[in-house]
């Protein structure tokens, strides 16, 4: 089997300040690649870039709001400016309501569309020039939430489901000029994300968050996404839970959505 080799190679990781972003940028530049780190977290950028040179690690950072496609553009060509070209976009800032959906504003859907979505969409459109001219490779950070139901977070569902209509057809439009993409579908990680998940009114909810199985650490869903990324995998499912979930999902999709549905009902209650 072709194992891909990401010496030297030039990666960008979008939400790369914390959580699976920064775990999975710790994997590549402990491999030899040259790490930029993107986020919207200037505090944490800084404090990033010292702990990986304390370390010996390659890495750079950009403060970068990826719902904004002027600072998606900047921060890319700043990237191809600077290094010549990108090897590896890892698509991973994304953030996540936890609201009925009668009960959301449009405006907080509108919001994990622009983060989640569009901020992939403006960050690959920028890069995409440089992936093809290097043979390069675009990594997805999807969530299961985007290949099955996902009771109390439409907004999120939606915004995976889109990254992945865009990305599985984006592969076979661009496969044959040797550029690659892994989508990746972690199950349930701790990280940042669930705590500043937007509720109805489009404010960080107080909510408590329900879960399927233990959650897992970004640290094994990095180690995962590493070796699938020089395996060059076309799909990543992470943990057990999150790979029965798929299987359960393709197989016996209305029991999984009746399951999904009594485990995640008390969330919403006195909504």
């Amino acid at each position: 089997m072709h194992k891909r080799n990401f010496q030297d190679n030039v990666v960008v990781v979008t939400g790369g300040a914390s959580g699976i972003g920064l775990a999975t940028a710790k994997q590549f530049a402990r491999a030899g690649a040259c790490c930029v780190l993107l986020d919207l977290d200037e505090q944490g950028l800084e404090q990033r870039k010292n702990e990986f040179a304390a370390a010996g690690l390659r890495a750079e950072t950009r403060v970068c709001d990826v719902s904004s496609k002027a600072a998606c553009d900047a921060a890319i060509q700043s990237v191809i400016r600077d290094h010549g070209g990108i090897d590896v976009l890892f698509n991973n800032a994304g953030i996540t309501q936890r609201s009925r959906f009668a009960d959301t504003r449009v405006e907080v859907f509108r919001r994990v569309m622009e983060v989640n979505f569009f901020g992939a969409l403006y960050c690959t459109r920028a890069a995409i020039d440089s992936l093809i001219a290097r043979r390069g490779m675009i990594i997805v950070n999807e969530s299961i939430a985007g290949v099955a139901p996902l009771v109390g977070r439409t907004g999120y569902g939606a915004s995976k489901h889109a990254l992945h209509g865009l990305f599985t057809s984006l592969r076979a439009e661009i496969r044959h000029l040797g550029v690659h993409i892994m989508i990746v579908c972690p199950g349930f990680v701790r990280t940042r994300l669930q705590d500043r998940a937007l509720g109805a009114d489009g404010r960080v909810t107080d909510r408590p968050q329900s879960f399927v199985g233990p959650q897992d650490t970004p640290e094994n869903a990095a180690a995962a996404i590493y070796q699938g990324a020089c395996r060059e995998k076309t799909m990543l499912v992470l943990t057990f839970m999150g790979k029965l979930g798929y299987l359960i999902s393709r197989l016996a999709p209305g029991f999984y959505e009746r399951q999904m549905t009594r485990r995640f009902r008390t969330e919403l209650e006195g909504e």
